[in-house]
């Protein structure tokens, strides 16, 4: 099968780092299913472990983890789908990616595709619909009833900022400020139903005055933690939760202990990593998000296609992701 893998960890610029081959394709066995991958999008998890995760021995690293495509073989103890079932799912962390014409997963992570978007449009969501939904409702705890509150989305126009905020306004009564920095994104924000967008470019606690904004209940932070946690600490509500997801080189949680804040992380992989007894639960966000899609509640994130899979556009998917300027998500499809 063809596949897109790197042996060094390399600056994407570098021909090497992403590289175009041919390997065996993979059998399902067990709660596995083998998909015929269709479509993917890419993600900062991506760039991240391109850059620093080494390939075992003189083995193909193949990365990636958002894809959508048809079941084409099943193991002997799956349950939950067919040969012939379109799905789509954002895998796992210590197996082999979604760069690749087939790849077997694990059915409890794996979701039936909503049925009206096409695999490019789909591919744009598993992997920040599952980090955003963990986040709000596992994470955080928030109440689907809960009124007169307010959630802080700190870089919310990237990937997972586009569909929490969706979320949020859909299933929740919380009063949604966005932050973004440019025209553009602020724009986009008001489509997809943030109540307010400030600019992250200014200290938030001005920005908060300046549009005489309550203090939050809940503050998610989705990139840059490090720059705003003291901004944060500033602003959110006692006794109030706090959330994020990227990767600070430290983070002093000592400004939350006046405040009593908890400080909650979410890293979808998780449940997929540590086999966890709920791992299933994946599977029903993803069935649920297939049904708020179809039912208009939700859309995609889409931002652009960068065409067919393989190496080279790859490497322009990954380079313009880096540049942090990315809004929604970018996707390839077919081979």
């Amino acid at each position: 099968m063809k596949a897109i893998g790197y042996k060094e960890n390399l600056p994407i610029d570098n021909i090497k780092s992403l590289q175009d081959v041919e390997l065996e394709t993979p059998k399902a066995t067990g709660r596995d299913i083998l998909v015929e991958i269709k479509a993917i999008s890419v993600n900062p998890a991506d760039y991240k472990v391109r850059a620093g995760m080494p390939a075992e021995g003189d083995n193909w690293k193949v990365i990636g983890w958002d894809a959508t495509g048809i079941v084409t073989a099943i193991g002997e103890d799956v349950t939950l789908f067919n040969v012939g079932d379109e799905v789509w799912y954002a895998g796992d962390f210590t197996r082999q990616g979604s760069y690749a014409e087939y790849q077997i997963v694990d059915e409890r992570i794996v979701g039936k595709k909503p049925q009206s978007l096409s695999y490019a449009e789909a591919a744009s969501l598993p992997l920040t619909t599952l980090t955003a939904y963990e986040m709000l409702f596992d994470r955080l705890e928030v109440s689907k009833d809960d009124a007169n509150k307010s959630i802080l989305v700190i870089g919310a126009a990237g990937g997972v900022g586009s569909i929490l905020v969706q979320l949020a306004k859909k299933l929740t009564k919380l009063n949604i400020i966005g932050t973004a920095s440019r025209e553009e994104t602020t724009s986009w924000l008001k489509e997809l139903g943030a109540d307010t967008v400030i600019n992250h470019r200014n200290k938030l606690s001005e920005e908060f005055e300046k549009y005489n904004l309550p203090a939050p209940e809940y503050v998610v932070s989705l990139n840059a933690t490090e720059h705003h946690v003291d901004e944060i600490a500033k602003l959110i509500k006692p006794q109030g939760k706090f959330g994020f997801i990227d990767d600070p080189k430290s983070l002093n949680v000592m400004p939350f202990k006046g405040k009593a804040v908890s400080t909650h992380i979410e890293l979808m992989f998780t449940r997929s990593m540590f086999q966890t007894e709920d791992m299933i639960e994946q599977h029903n966000i993803l069935n649920k998000a297939s049904e708020l899609i179809d039912n208009g509640t939700i859309r995609t994130t889409l931002g652009e296609n960068f065409g067919t899979i393989n190496a080279e556009n790859l490497r322009k998917a990954h380079a313009f992701l880096e540049t942090g300027k990315a809004k929604g998500k970018i996707v390839l499809e077919g081979f």
